[in-house]
C-alpha cells in the first residue's frame, strides 16, 4: 500500500502514519497537505495521512477545503489522534539566547505563542511547510537558527533540543485522518460520520437551526461543527460536521436525506471508526 503524508521525513503526520498503519506500507512524503490529498484523488497513492484538527489551533483549513471542493473521490477511512510535544531545536552548539530566527509550520508557531513571546520576543519568525521542513532548513543553514518541531525530527536531522514541551497548553493533540478512494472500506468498524454541506438561505434568522433539526429530531449527536467561507461572497459558508453514527444506520440515512432536501450540496466525507488518543511519550515524540 502506497501512503502519502505531509513531509518531509520527521513530521508529526509521519509519526501518526507509523503508529496507526494497518500493516506494511510504502511511505511517500508530499510537500503540502493539498498535494497529499490530491495524490489520492489522482490515483498516485492508495491512501494518505493528513492533519485535520488541533486541540489548540482548531481545524487545518487546507485539509477541509480540499475535501470539500476538489477531492470529490476521496473519503475519510480512519483517524488517529496524536499527542503533540513541541520542542525548540537547533544545530549543535547554539544556545537559546543566540537564536536569531525561528522557523516552523504556522500552526506549530501559534501553538507555542507564549513561549515565543516570553523567551524569543525579538527573534525573527518565518513559516515553513511543515515542522520537519523547518528542522531540515535550520540544520543546513549554517546559522544560529532554531525550529519548533518534534524530538524525532531533531534527531533525524542532527539537531539538539534546546527546550522541551514548549506549547502553550500541555493537552495538545492533533487529529489526523486516513484518506482513501471513494468505495474503499473503512479501517475498522465505523462509529462516526463526517459531512460538509452548503447552499441554503443562510442569511435568514434560524436557517442553520432549521437545517440541523434534521439531525436533532432523530437524536443524532453532533461532536463537531464549524464553518468555512464558500469564497463566493461575504456571508456565505460551508459547514463541516462530525456526527455519531454511520451511513448504514436508518436514522442517519433519514437525517442525511432530510439535509439533502434543505441544502444545495451535501457531501458525506466518510463513515469510519473513532480513534483514542495515542500518547507520543512525555519525553517527546
Amino acid at each position: 500500500m502506497r501512503v502519502a503524508y505531509l513531509g518531509p521525513e520527521g513530521t508529526y503526520a509521519e509519526e501518526a502514519l507509523r503508529r496507526s498503519a494497518p500493516g506494511e506500507v510504502e511511505e511517500l512524503p508530499y510537500p503540502t497537505v493539498h498535494e497529499a490529498v490530491m495524490a489520492v484523488q489522482g490515483g498516485e497513492v492508495d491512501r494518505a495521512v493528513v492533519p485535520i484538527e488541533n486541540s489548540i489551533e482548531g481545524s487545518v483549513n487546507a485539509t477541509l477545503d480540499a475535501l470539500a471542493t476538489e477531492a470529490s473521490e476521496v473519503r475519510i477511512a480512519g483517524e488517529v489522534v496524536l499527542e503533540i510535544r513541541h520542542c525548540l531545536v537547533s544545530p549543535p552548539g547554539v544556545r537559546v539566547d543566540q537564536v536569531e530566527r525561528v522557523l516552523s509550520h504556522p500552526q506549530a508557531m501559534a501553538q507555542c505563542a507564549r513561549f515565543l513571546r516570553e523567551r524569543l520576543a525579538t527573534v525573527e519568525r518565518a513559516p515553513a511547510s511543515s515542522t520537519a521542513d523547518a528542522v531540515r532548513t535550520v540544520a543546513s543553514a549554517g546559522k544560529p537558527w532554531a525550529a519548533i518541531a518534534s524530538r524525532m525530527a531533531a534527531e533525524l536531522y542532527g539537531c539538539e533540543v534546546l527546550a522541551d514541551g514548549i506549547a502553550d497548553h500541555a493537552d495538545n493533540v492533533t487529529r489526523f485522518v486516513w484518506l482513501a478512494p471513494a468505495g474503499a472500506p473503512p479501517m475498522g468498524e465505523p462509529s462516526k460520520t463526517s459531512i460538509v454541506f452548503w447552499g441554503f438561505n443562510d442569511e435568514s434568522p434560524g436557517a442553520l437551526v432549521a437545517v440541523l433539526s434534521e439531525l436533532s429530531e432523530r437524536g443524532i449527536n453532533l461532536t463537531r461543527i464549524e464553518s468555512r467561507p464558500r469564497r463566493v461572497r461575504l456571508g456565505h459558508y460551508m459547514f463541516f460536521a462530525d456526527l455519531e453514527g454511520t451511513c448504514d444506520e436508518p436514522r442517519v440515512q433519514a437525517a442525511l436525506d432530510g439535509l439533502r432536501r434543505r441544502v444545495e450540496t451535501l457531501r458525506v466525507l466518510g463513515s469510519y471508526p473513532a480513534a483514542p488518543v495515542i500518547d507520543s511519550g512525555r519525553a517527546g515524540p
